[in-house]
């Protein structure tokens, strides 16, 4: 029974062993970890707070700030208690759910950017019709949606990771049980499953893509027919700060799930996403910022 637990945990390795100075960087990332966490949280609670901010574009954003806090909490925490505490075990069951918050709140964060590019386009090139076709009956459709879609990737590729048997080395090159992460554990051929998520990635990406697409051609068109300097400055801030969010979050996606094997390594993998998310959470914090000016 005890051979049988052992053998059923995995062991994260995380970046910290890479690090000659892993506690200043576990209070570094403590620390943005409570900024990221609270921002949002003030964020959400002031939309909700305030009537005048009521409307579809800030509601899109309290979501956004929403998954956001709870994409970091699924990740974060575990990886920071793990350095605290010297144990880096994580059990299957734990590394499952792990995995599934971490797909379905990514593959929503997906949909809900392309979800807000074309509330942009509705609210610059159809701005008369826009309380009427951005009612809030549509709002929460539109949201209900990305959830459900984003809920979608994490049933389908989560079961069918976790069943894969697990006969070499059960230590992840990672900080948390990422598909791809996991996936290279298996003593099966994966060559197939790989290949589907591969699909999958290469579909979830041209829904959004031409989305988001469509919807700023439309809006450049738009732009350049405008008069007023100002109303053009603010439409472009506006577009560009949204931008950066989507090649952010994006570019990630590409380069962990679209990228031949041989271009990866557990090190730059690991290195990547940090990065990334804290581009990502400066990134989120622009497009709020310049979303309110």
């Amino acid at each position: 029974m005890c051979n049988y637990t052992q053998q059923s945990d995995f062991t994260l390795v995380g970046f910290f062993s890479q690090s000659k100075h892993a506690a200043l960087l576990a209070v570094v990332i403590f620390m943005v970890f409570l900024v990221v966490l609270s921002g949002n949280a003030l964020l959400i609670l002031l939309i909700h707070s305030d009537t005048r901010l009521h409307t579809p574009m800030y509601f899109f954003i309290s979501q956004l700030s929403l998954m956001d806090m709870m994409y970091i909490c699924v990740t974060v925490p575990k990886m920071l208690m793990d350095q605290l505490l010297g144990k880096h075990k994580i059990s299957a069951a734990a590394c499952g759910i792990q995995m599934f918050l971490y797909l379905t709140l990514g593959g929503s964060e997906f949909f809900l950017l392309a979800t807000m590019s074309y509330d942009r386009y509705v609210a610059i090139c159809h701005p008369l019709r826009y309380p009427v076709l951005m009612n809030r009956r549509v709002c929460l459709l539109l949201t209900s949606v990305c959830w459900l879609l984003g809920s979608l990737d994490g049933f389908m590729l989560t079961p069918v990771t976790m069943t894969f048997p697990f006969c070499r080395s059960r230590k992840i090159h990672h900080f948390f049980c990422e598909v791809p992460a996991v996936t290279k554990l298996s003593c099966s051929d994966t060559w197939l499953y790989e290949t589907f998520m591969y699909l999958c990635c290469v579909l979830m990406l041209l829904i959004t893509v031409t989305i988001i697409s469509s919807s700023y051609s439309s809006i450049l068109l738009t732009v350049h027919r405008m008069n007023s300097a100002e109303g053009r400055k603010k439409a472009l801030a506006t577009c560009s700060s949204h931008m950066t969010v989507v090649i952010l979050f994006y570019g990630a996606a590409v380069y962990t799930y679209m990228l031949p094997v041989s271009f990866h390594t557990p090190e730059k993998d690991m290195m990547w996403r940090s990065k990334n998310d804290l581009m990502w959470w400066e990134g989120e914090g622009t497009l709020n910022k310049d979303i309110q000016g």
